[in-house]
């Protein structure tokens, strides 16, 4: 009786170090995934990315084995594991390099030679893998497992697992030495201690202790449980840690994308995993070796857990990363969730004229809106040939200081829509501009009754305070257009100094394309003059400082203003000028800034709309900024 019950714990410990191996492997494979999709361009993502590879190849072969299958099957996952194992210690090495030379000690060549060579040394242990050398036969009916025999060449690996680890130790020691700020050395520890569970869990022990193990089988699985917890646990450490390498997001986006990934992937997949082979344990218990209930269990699983991630990110991510920035990060996030888009004006506008129109049984109706002095209709319902689009900006001229009077403009009655007042304005002063609401008459003779006129004013008002909203909104956006780039680079150096202070803030940050895209920008607003060409960051290229040199007079805004039109005739096609399809960007960038022409003027002489101009305006300033890039990077290589 004691032997049975013994043998159902050992049964179920087996079940449950399997699972836990099974989602070692899922975790690894999701991290391995998290680290291609967001910081491979780093160094230290990269080796990390190796190693989490050789965790995944390990821990799939041992989960892949099952008392079930034939022992030539399990013979060749045992060999299979052996993979990710000859190639860790050169992985881990790999790694400590990274983290020297982000920590500021570059290689002088010594450790990148080393480095390859125990690439290559890995590479020889695969040979001696696959010609049977490297591992002797298999031990069918070892105890509490099968297991490969140990050979010589086992030997000699097992000292060179050994030494390249305790190499790669004192490496991380080193980074961990070179860092100075509170930060820095906390998540090197983090990545020191996660380090440690791939190097430890990943060995098979019953290599060297399968008599032990044999004499004590409960001991063996309960070891190897608390094992498979720790480098679970571990490598998630080790991942939190790397993810702060070859990024400049800031911590809390870093901490709350690692955890919902986490989260959505090895957890709601393990846990899916889980519930399934209890199931179908459960099943062959009962003497049913298709369970139902499998799949049912797998699907329920799965939607149960997205549902909960879903409803608790939101919570998580507010307690547990915005910290003392909460406030601030709550308001940001009602204004992303409440943002009146173009879209959602234009919705609200379309029910305000529909009400209108049906009101007075109007044929058409408009609102137009007031930019830079220019009226520009955002909504026309109706019929649009009514509307006179190029004589709108006339009716400025009819509108008086009354802001609640109508007025006639041919077949139009014309509200004005005034911004609202409020306590900082002076009882007489006079309200801003916004815009016009316009409503078609049927006739001449048709005339406003008091209680059409009252509706319609009061639709009027709802139509201002959608366009005073807009006008509010365009300049918080503008304003962040011109934050945006000091942001970005105050969050790339912030991320830099993470590790290396000694040198990160005495250099100019990397050249990126987002900023350029702003500077080109910024420098063809004021292509003929003005601070934005002047006081632009481009000056600071090395192309720009190399044709001040070539220039009589030495100026940086000539030279600015010279790459700005070699960069301007990179987009040129071949040929003469046209206004074909071909030609559009240059023909934009031209009119637009060369020749200094007004918006309007240039959308009717290329046949397109104002919106569409500034869509194609975009991606011919992004081809400029790709011309600078280009130039800049030849430069720096010659």
């Amino acid at each position: 009786m004691i032997n049975g019950w013994m043998d159902g714990v050992l049964a179920g410990i087996r079940t449950l170090n399997q699972i836990l191996t099974a989602g070692i492997a899922i975790t690894a494979f999701s991290l391995f995934l998290y680290s291609l999709s967001f910081n491979l361009r780093d160094r230290v993502a990269r080796s990390f990315a190796i190693i989490l590879l050789c965790v995944v190849v390990v821990f799939t072969a041992e989960a892949l084995q099952d008392k079930s299958l034939s022992i030539q099957t399990i013979d060749l996952f045992l060999r299979l594991q052996w993979i990710g194992i000859v190639f860790l210690p050169a992985a881990y090495l790999h790694l400590s390099d990274a983290l020297l030379v982000t920590a500021g000690r570059p290689s002088r060549g010594r450790r990148r030679i080393a480095v390859r060579g125990m690439y290559v040394v890995s590479v020889f242990f695969l040979v001696l893998l696959a010609s049977g050398y490297l591992l002797g036969v298999i031990v069918p009916d070892g105890k509490p497992a099968p297991h490969l025999v140990r050979t010589m060449w086992t030997e000699v690996f097992t000292l060179f697992y050994i030494s390249a680890m305790v190499w790669a130790g004192i490496n991380f020691a080193r980074a961990y030495g070179r860092m100075l700020t509170r930060s820095g050395r906390r998540r090197m520890l983090y990545l020191m201690a996660g380090a440690t569970a791939p190097a430890l869990g990943s060995y098979p022990y019953l290599l060297y202790g399968s008599t032990v193990a044999a004499s004590h089988p409960l001991l063996f699985w309960s070891v190897a449980i608390v094992i498979n917890i720790l480098v679970a646990v571990l490598v998630v450490v080790m991942a939190y840690a790397v993810a702060f390498f070859g990024v400049s997001w800031p911590d809390r986006v870093i901490k709350s994308r690692l955890f919902k990934w986490i989260m959505r992937g090895p957890v709601t997949a393990s846990t899916a995993l889980a519930l399934m082979t209890v199931v179908r344990r459960g099943g062959d218990l009962l003497g049913s070796p298709y369970n139902a209930f499998v799949p049912f269990t797998v699907v329920a699983t799965i939607l149960s857990m997205e549902h909960a991630i879903t409803f608790a990110a939101p919570l998580w991510e507010r307690w547990l990363f915005f910290g003392r920035d909460r406030s601030e990060l709550q308001l940001l996030q009602n204004i992303e969730e409440r943002l009146l888009t173009q879209g959602d004006l234009q919705q609200f506008l379309e029910a305000i004229l529909a009400a209108v129109r049906d009101h007075l049984q109007a044929p058409a109706a408009f609102v137009a809106a007031l930019d830079d002095e220019t009226l520009s209709p955002i909504v026309v319902a109706g019929n649009r040939s009514m509307l006179d689009q190029d004589g709108l900006t006339e009716i400025l001229n009819k509108v008086n200081g009354d802001p609640r009077r109508e007025f006639q403009w041919g077949n139009f009655w014309v509200l004005p829509l005034h911004q609202r007042k409020n306590s900082e304005m002076d009882r007489d002063e006079i309200l801003p501009l916004l815009g016009l609401l316009g409503v078609a008459r049927r006739n001449e003779d048709q005339h406003m009754e008091n209680d059409q006129r009252e509706a319609l004013w009061l639709l009027a008002d709802r139509a201002a305070l959608a366009l005073e909203d807009r006008q509010l909104q365009q300049r918080v956006f503008h304003s962040l257009a011109d934050l945006q780039p000091q942001v970005e680079m105050i969050q790339r150096m912030r991320a830099a100094v993470r590790y290396d202070t000694r040198a990160s803030l005495l250099t100019d940050p990397v050249l990126e394309e987002a900023d350029l895209f702003n500077w080109v920008r910024d420098a063809l607003t004021h292509y003929w003059g003005g601070p934005k060409l002047t006081n632009n960051p481009l000056m600071k290229l090395q192309v720009v400082r190399d044709l001040a040199e070539q220039d009589v007079d030495g100026s940086n805004a000539n030279a600015l203003r010279t790459l700005l039109r070699k960069a301007v005739d990179q987009v040129k096609p071949k040929g003469e000028r046209k206004f074909t399809t071909e030609w559009i960007l240059y023909n934009i960038l031209e009119m637009k800034f060369i020749e200094g022409r007004k918006v309007r003027d240039v959308a009717s002489r290329l046949a397109m709309s104002e919106a569409d101009l500034y869509r194609k305006q975009r991606v011919a300033i992004e081809a400029v900024a790709k011309a600078i890039l280009e130039m800049e990077v030849e430069i720096k290589e010659t």
